[in-house]
């Protein structure tokens, strides 16, 4: 099949997905809001289709669930950010420790080309290709495991940290964090399992705490359907 005129944005469905999810963790949309399918459509300008596989994949994330009168917002709470950055520490230093296992077969242009594309994005600045960056970084490490049911336990929870970073980056200096990435980097190249993962726990742990205070200062909700 020849592509003649290739898409240049994403499809309808991930681009209201990716609003819908940001309108949530910045308590835009208040816990309790009831989302209907209808008033998202019209809104967006949607068919119902999109709609309904956006908030199927948000429950996927629990940032919404499904009650017997529909689907309703249960928002990021605070402690909510602590127990997913607790799981992504999990699997993240066993992403690392099995990294390490491969040193002498890594390939580590993906992640080297991910520093080089946060420092471009931090002079700019773009908090969104910053973020995005950033994830491709740590997403190196799985890459480098090989071990495709970690990396795919991952994926399911990239978009959520992708949107989190993307507001917490805005009006902050983005050049300290590239840094943070590349010392990172030369840590676990240096195949010191205890000091790579001493490195990762408090890269991540600082990640935590900017995301928590960043997020704790969201504006109080409003309607938005």
């Amino acid at each position: 099949m020849t592509i003649t005129n290739p898409l240049r944005h994403p499809p309808l469905g991930d681009q209201l997905l990716a609003q819908l999810r940001s309108l949530i963790v910045r308590a835009e949309l208040s816990v309790g809001t009831h989302l209907v399918e209808g008033r998202i459509a019209e809104r967006f300008g949607v068919s119902r289709g999109p709609v309904r596989d956006a908030l199927r994949q948000l429950e996927i994330e629990g940032l919404v669930e499904t009650r017997k009168r529909g689907v309703f917002v249960r928002g990021l709470s605070d402690r909510d950010l602590v127990e997913l950055y607790s799981l992504r520490g999990a699997l993240e230093g066993l992403a690392v420790k099995e990294a390490i296992a491969h040193l002498g077969t890594a390939d580590w242009a993906l992640m080297d080309a991910a520093i080089e594309q946060m420092r471009a994005a931090a002079a700019t600045p773009d908090p969104a290709k910053f973020a995005a960056a950033d994830l491709d970084f740590h997403s190196g490490f799985y890459t480098l495991g090989g071990n495709r049911w970690l990396a795919a336990t991952w994926a399911l929870h990239r978009p959520l940290f992708a949107t989190v970073l993307e507001i917490t980056n805005t009006d902050r200096d983005l050049v300290p964090v590239a840094d943070d990435h590349a010392e990172l980097s030369a840590i676990v190249r240096s195949g010191d399992v205890a000091a790579a993962l001493a490195a990762l726990t408090a890269h991540l742990d600082g990640s935590c705490g900017r995301i928590r205070a960043t997020l704790s200062g969201r504006p109080r909700p409003r309607p938005a359907f």
